[in-house]
């Protein structure tokens, strides 16, 4: 292919990542999002294989086909519950691919560079290895966290903090010696920098308490796109650099926004301890008093009185896989007259949309999901809420006590509706660790079982 028409390929390319980005940021555009983003790779992984500088076609075309199966397979079999995960780990493939380009860059023969473009070449192999590194060992504590194959707790290591600062002045020291190393005689300083970045990333992570664990896929996904940046600058792929800086960029936003609706700094969130159970700072005492259960069919009844409903999604949602009837009893209580709507805090679940993303998939209207902020004010109005496997973001401590852990943080102001009646499983905390003095507040009453089996029992007692 001349460069000309793979300019024009990557141009192209550019411009579809960029309506996918622009795509994604509805629910209603976001299918139309995810094809642009999908037509763009394709277009971009042709444009540099049939490159005039690729060459290597009996290893690369095999690594293609295997690869595009492994995807195929995860994006058929993986459960939505699973989806956080599986984006935590393939964040880990992008650090690790940028760590192996920059070892290949550093090591290639053919590359000869003197002067000020040899400096410069250092420093995007340094960096890329160094943001590829860290994001690699990292994505993949994440990917443990949300598996549940390691604690959620936070690593509250003695100096945690000082151990951080000396690993990246440690680096430092390193890159210099790197620099003014000649030829591929830096190649040690290389390798002990690699070393203390896989640690850091352990490190970092292990820290954040799992309550953070949104924020921390978010913050991933934006390392993630900085090492690509840094490869496509090894690598002199203007393409790479332009996608790099898109998914940094967009990610760093999204970390952000997040972080806003936790009130937490992204700084608090690298350095951890939020998460780590049970409230413990909390100035107030545990909440007192005694729960009073609900069963199904007075809930079933209670959402037929009701004019107006509002449905909360959680993660407990996602585990029992109830938005499928959640969605029937919606459709029917809108064909009664009743006013539903569903309000979604933006770190519902363990990944940023998560639990957009479900309900779009039991095909709820968009029109009736609303965020935080354009359904709090509501609450007072509302005859009936239910709570659906969701508990840090409807705690009432947030607000209530200055001492506890998610003190300032953003809530849905449940409480303040009529009635409300929460599912779960039993009276244990949530994510955060927190206890919820919700669950023992006069208007509310709790449906104890699994959300699906209670769903389910709803729906039979609600007539078409």
């Amino acid at each position: 292919m001349a460069n000309g028409l793979m300019s024009v390929s990557y141009i192209a390319a550019a411009i579809l990542f960029i309506l996918s980005l622009s795509g994604l940021s509805r629910q209603d555009t976001a299918r139309r999002g995810n094809f642009f983003g999908a037509l763009g790779m394709v277009v971009a992984i042709l444009a540099t294989v049939i490159g005039a500088q690729v060459t290597g076609y009996a290893l690369l075309l095999p690594a293609i086909v295997v690869g595009g199966g492994v995807g195929w397979m995860l994006a058929v079999r993986v459960e939505m519950t699973q989806m956080p995960e599986l984006v935590a780990v393939l964040h880990s493939f992008v650090g690790l691919a940028a760590t192996l380009v920059g070892y290949a860059s550093y090591l290639d023969p053919t590359a000869h560079f003197e002067g000020a473009e040899k400096t410069i070449h250092a420093v995007e192999i340094f960096l890329g290895v160094f943001i590829g590194a860290v994001t690699f060992t990292g994505s993949l504590i994440a990917f443990g966290k949300l598996r549940g194959s390691l604690s959620g707790k936070p690593l509250t290591l003695p100096a945690r903090h000082w151990l951080n600062l000396a690993g990246i002045v440690g680096a430092v020291v390193l890159g210099a010696r790197f620099l003014a190393a000649p030829e591929t005689s830096g190649l040690p300083e290389l390798l002990a920098m690699t070393a203390i970045a896989l640690l850091l990333g352990v490190h970092l992570v292990m820290a954040i308490g799992g309550a953070d664990m949104p924020v921390v896929v978010s913050m991933l996904n934006s390392y993630s796109g900085w090492a690509a940046a840094a490869t496509g600058f090894m690598l002199s792929n203007d393409l790479l650099i332009v996608t790099g800086a898109l998914v940094g960029s967009s990610g760093a936003i999204l970390s952000y926004i997040m972080c806003r609706a936790m009130n937490r700094s992204f700084i608090s969130v690298i350095l951890g301890g939020f998460g780590t159970g049970g409230g413990t700072s909390s100035t107030m005492a545990a909440p007192q008093g005694e729960v009073q259960a609900i069963s199904a069919e007075d809930t079933a009844q209670a959402l037929l009185d009701a004019k107006e409903v509002v449905i909360v999604p959680g993660y407990g949602m996602a585990v029992a896989q109830a938005q499928g009837a959640i969605s029937e009893i919606t459709k029917r209580l809108r064909a009664k007259g009743v006013k539903v709507r569903f309000a979604i805090h933006p770190v519902a679940g363990r990944l940023p949309g998560h639990m957009n993303v479900l309900l779009a998939e039991a095909k709820v209207p968009y029109d009736i999901v609303l965020e935080m902020d354009e359904i709090n004010a509501d609450f007072p109005d509302t005859d009936a809420v239910l709570v659906v496997g969701a508990n840090d973001i409807v705690n009432p401590s947030a607000q209530e006590d200055p001492g506890s852990p998610i003190a300032g943080m953003p809530v849905l102001e449940v409480w303040k509706a009529k009635t409300v009646v929460v599912f779960k499983r039993s009276m244990a905390t949530g994510y955060a660790g927190v206890d919820n003095p919700l669950f023992f507040k006069e208007n509310t009453r709790m449906l104890f079982g699994d959300a699906k089996k209670s769903v389910d029992s709803i729906l039979a007692h609600i007539p078409t």
